[in-house]
């Protein structure tokens, strides 16, 4: 995207400035054709980058919830395993005092009060073993329904880590042309990860004004696709990150934050700092900072920045 492009005043330099070829090479790239694939390539990396991001986060997702069924799981067994145990020591007690010979000693207790406390305590002991037994068949009934749940979320899981697999692999090699086209034009922007970024002397106040700080500490650190920091970001892992700074849990996929901010949208004519800003076809995401200005994590090859609200071709705006 045009407002995404690093150092894009200086392209048409670097292309002239390019090492001559033989005679029989095609002919170099004109500065617009150079852009234009950059451009190309931002927008399908955008899309890439965030159906990886959507996937990466239901891999995380059915991860957390297999250990918590794996969890639940030994805790059943550990319960079936007690009242197994309990069953059995009732069942030898049972056997070696012999029911018969216990009511026959309650029967004939010449103690008429000794007889009813003791048959009430037989009544109350049989009570204990149904309640036992049906204590252990629930159990294990409940084993059997935990198990089937493991089974589905590992087949679930199973699948996400393939599809999230063929993401990763599309977007890496889109990564790699994008940065073999910024490095052989002098305007590959490693970044520095330890960035200690810059001071936010906006306007912005509330959970908004967190956001932004934290967003502007982040600058000058490299955008990595998949990057939630805190060395490295893409759009929506900075956006993410900014905003939970602010107290406001927002989705992980620039996608995600526009639907969820459905019922949030505002104009732009009327942004105010800490309002999320979207590109075309919403796969980027930036945070409006007051002034004219946008924070965000642009592309490969580049770093976290603030650029000017006309340089970023914002389509859409949500205020968390």
């Amino acid at each position: 995207m045009r407002g995404r492009l690093p150092v894009a005043a200086g392209l048409a330099a670097a292309v002239l400035l390019l090492p001559g070829t033989s005679a029989q090479a095609a002919p170099k790239p004109t500065p617009a054709q150079v852009k234009a694939k950059l451009d190309k390539l931002n927008t399908q990396a955008d899309q890439l980058v965030d159906r990886y991001n959507a996937a990466n986060e239901k891999w995380k997702k059915a991860r957390k919830q297999y250990a918590g069924v794996n969890e639940d799981y030994k805790k059943q067994s550990g319960r079936v395993e007690d009242l197994r145990q309990q069953l059995v020591s009732m069942a030898v007690d049972a056997y070696q005092v012999g029911d018969i010979g216990g009511w026959g000693g309650v029967v004939y207790t010449p103690d008429p009060d000794a007889m009813l406390s003791g048959l009430a305590a037989l009544d109350q002991l049989s009570q204990e073993r149904a309640s036992q037994l049906q204590s252990y068949e629930d159990a294990i009934k409940g084993l059997k329904q935990r198990r089937d749940e493991k089974k589905s979320l590992f087949d679930e899981a199973a699948k996400v880590r393939t599809e999230l697999a063929g993401e990763k692999e599309k977007v890496d090699r889109m990564v790699d042309e994008q940065t073999k086209l910024l490095r052989k034009l002098n305007v590959y922007n490693a970044g520095d990860p330890n960035s200690a970024g810059v001071v936010y002397r906006g306007s912005a106040s509330g959970n908004a004004l967190s956001a932004l700080q934290f967003a502007y500490k982040q600058v000058g650190k490299p955008y990595r696709y998949g990057g939630t920091g805190p060395g490295s970001w893409d759009c929506s892992g900075l956006v993410q990150a900014s905003w939970a700074a602010g107290g406001v849990s927002l989705p992980r996929t620039s996608y995600e934050q526009w639907a969820w901010g459905s019922s949030r949208r505002v104009s732009l004519s009327a942004l105010e700092p800490g309002d999320l800003l979207f590109h075309a076809g919403f796969g980027h995401v930036g945070i409006y900072a007051g002034n004219g200005k946008v924070v965000h994590a642009p592309q490969t090859g580049d770093v976290v920045k603030i650029v000017s609200l006309s340089e970023y071709h914002a389509i859409g705006a949500v205020r968390p």
